[in-house]
């Protein structure tokens, strides 16, 4: 698994609001797509990959995060073609999203 993460010194009038998980992007990939996340505040976060129907496939993410913008490049080239669901996971909830592998 490749992975790249950025993260961006934000200025007062671009100040996070709450965590969020943004659509991949490309979506359909072909084998690496990039998973844009957002933190509020300094917490704990972990981003997994799962089937769609609940098998865990690999932490792509997992550790105490600051405040900021960030990306995931996710490398899938090891699976086969189908949708996923990426879960974001903060110490304020989480969320999900569904992505799509078309080899």
């Amino acid at each position: 698994v490749y992975m790249q993460v950025v993260s961006s010194t934000v200025d007062s009038e671009e100040f996070p609001t709450g965590f969020a998980l943004n659509q991949n992007y490309p979506n359909p990939f072909n084998p690496t797509t990039t998973i844009p996340f957002t933190i509020v505040s300094p917490q704990h976060v972990s981003l997994d990959i799962y089937t769609v129907d609940g098998k865990f496939i690999e932490n792509l993410y997992n550790k105490f995060t600051s405040t900021g913008y960030y990306n995931i490049t996710w490398n899938a080239t090891d699976l086969p073609s189908g949708v996923y669901v990426i879960k974001l996971t903060t110490d304020k909830g989480f969320t999900i999203k569904k992505l799509t592998l078309l080899k």
